[in-house]
């Protein structure tokens, strides 16, 4: 349990990065006893999009600060812009990019917290090479994830 706020201003945080796009954890797995991690998160135009999947032991919910953000929610798509909304219970699969031509900010929740994956996604992208689609889906299985199918 702590006994002080935490106060982090804009692009501050915990700074972690992967798929060409930058994190800030302003919450995580350590500051919240597990509860929930919490990210600002910067997604380049035309970025790899995480691989389709589905959450086996968490909830996921973001919200558009700045951008477009394309979500791809099971057979749905939907572009969110800023002030846009999206919760993805477990279970549903999803993915998301920015498909725009300027740099997209959005916050993501995670109930539990899953900083702990980024951390090991950003290990995985900082070779020489981007890692295969395999090695991300082998990543996101030790994580509480699996393979989801999107329409299109």
């Amino acid at each position: 349990m702590r006994d002080k706020a935490i106060v982090f201003e804009a692009g501050e945080g915990k700074v972690l990065s992967a798929r060409g796009s930058t994190m800030f954890f302003k919450a995580t797995r350590a500051s919240t006893n597990g509860a929930f991690s919490l990210m600002e998160r910067t997604l380049p135009p035309g970025g790899r999009k995480p691989p389709p999947h589905i959450h086996t032991n968490c909830e996921e919910a973001f919200y558009v600060l700045d951008g477009e953000i394309e979500f791809f929610l099971g057979d749905d798509t939907v572009l969110g812009r800023p002030g846009s909304f999206v919760l993805v219970p477990g279970g549903v699969t999803h993915t998301f990019g920015n498909s725009a031509t300027a740099p997209a900010r959005l916050l993501i929740i995670h109930a539990p917290a899953m900083d702990a994956y980024f951390e090991a996604l950003q290990t995985l992208w900082s070779g020489q090479v981007p890692p295969s689609s395999e090695e991300e889906i082998a990543l996101m299985r030790r994580h509480g994830m699996e393979p989801g199918r999107i329409k299109g």
